[in-house]
């Protein structure tokens, strides 16, 4: 697919950029692990009592820009409580680095929580199992964060790496897990963070749905995270609209991904009594597939979900609701916000961010708005260093003045 070509080129540059070091080898946790990622991810059950946030377990781990090719950090894979989309303690995994070199800013080293986009839904996809071996596309954009001194904090998302299924895109799934990196990795004693340095949230495609559900939870959810800034880009904001704009075109299947995700976060929603017998060997597939395989996933692109369903979920009440729920713009973030969106982006329509552009306008937040070049993989490059940019003026406390068309209501 042009879109994931795009961002493995873009890991390619940024590696061009970096010099090959060795991972520093981070200090004993505390917490035994047995070998691999495979087995850190098996939460105990039932989930230790705490709140959201704090760590689970943590264990020393390398991260590679590309194989053989070192990312200058120090990485923790962690395990740390969070909440699911109905509001239930639930044990997600992740990823936090922090610059080898010392932090030579004023004040304390900066936060970031990075969403990610889509990796697949199979457990190996998660970013904290595709960094030990340098296959995670994002890497390259993680570089320019770790090059600017920020530590990074990475959530994998409930069910991707842990067990269960993947909550794809589902934003009061996804907003939680990234607010509760950012916990995570301010309780994650090794890796030495300030509780008082700055903090921003960043991500695009599926990390630009949990970047904006972040920014607007955090008000309520995480009042004491006060956030700098945030920048998300070609985020699902309106799941409904999303499924019809893909329905048979070359990527029909993530509408059985979304599908998936969905009753992972709700599944009184029972997605396996509606699909035939295609659609099940499909979801099965699919919940065995990564993004960076060859081919994308070697499943059918062209899906027309017609083909794989007894009836239409999307016209039952019950999916219209819970999709209704994670509808992003209800809720207008504290932070100040730069939104962007490509604009031919094949994957998500255009017309979604603009849309939400309008609706946190409407609700008085502090929002921008950025067009960026052609499609989706062209307009990740675009916003990486874009987000990057205008998230160090918020680190370094440059003067924002609000931008026009926002004014509060």
């Amino acid at each position: 697919m042009r879109g994931t070509r795009s961002l493995l080129v873009a890991v390619a540059m940024a590696a061009a950029t970096l010099t090959a070091a060795p991972v520093a080898q981070a200090a004993d946790t505390g917490h035994p692990a047995p070998p691999g990622a495979a087995g850190f991810t098996t939460p105990p059950d039932p989930i230790p009592p705490g709140r959201p946030g704090d760590v689970i377990r943590a264990e020393p781990m390398a991260a590679h820009l590309l194989p053989g090719v070192a990312l200058p950090a120090r990485a923790w894979r962690v395990r740390y409580r969070s909440t699911t989309a109905t509001g239930a303690p639930t044990a997600v995994s992740g990823v936090v680095l922090v610059p080898t070199a010392p932090w030579k800013g004023p004040g304390e080293r900066p936060l970031i929580g990075h969403a990610v986009g889509t990796q697949g839904i199979a457990d190996r996809c998660a970013t904290s199992r595709l960094l030990d071996s340098g296959l995670d596309y994002e890497a390259g954009f993680f570089a320019l964060e770790l090059a600017r001194g920020w530590a990074v904090a990475i959530t994998d998302y409930p069910g991707l790496g842990t067990p269960g299924d993947h909550t794809y895109v589902v934003g009061r799934a996804l907003g939680p897990a990234v607010l509760d990196s950012l916990r995570a990795a301010r309780n994650l004693r090794e890796a030495g963070l300030s509780p008082d340095g700055p903090l921003a949230i960043t991500g695009y495609s599926e990390g630009g749905t949990g970047a904006e559900w972040a920014l607007q939870l955090q008000p309520s959810y995480a009042p004491e995270l006060e956030l700098v800034g945030g920048a998300a880009g070609d985020g699902t904001t309106d799941l409904l609209h999303t499924a019809n704009s893909v329905d048979g075109g070359p990527l029909g299947f993530l509408q059985l991904y979304a599908a998936i995700g969905l009753n992972a976060a709700y599944p009184e929603l029972q997605l396996d009594r509606h699909l035939n017998a295609k659609g099940r060997a499909l979801a099965n597939q699919l919940r065995d597939s990564c993004i960076y395989q060859a081919g994308l996933i070697g499943a059918p692109q062209w899906l027309r979900r017609s083909k794989v369903l007894n009836q239409d979920v999307l016209t039952m009440p019950r999916w219209q609701q819970r999709m209704a729920e994670n509808r992003t713009g209800d809720t207008a973030p504290a932070a100040p916000v730069l939104l962007a969106h490509a604009r031919h982006d094949e994957v998500i329509p255009y017309s979604q961010t603009v849309d939400l552009y309008h609706r946190w306008c409407a609700r008085g937040a502090d929002v921008r708005f950025r067009t960026l070049p052609l499609e989706h993989g062209v307009g990740a490059l675009t916003a990486a260093p874009l987000f990057v940019d205008w998230l160090a003026k918020r680190f370094a406390g440059e003067p924002l003045h609000r931008a026009p068309g926002c004014a509060r209501t």
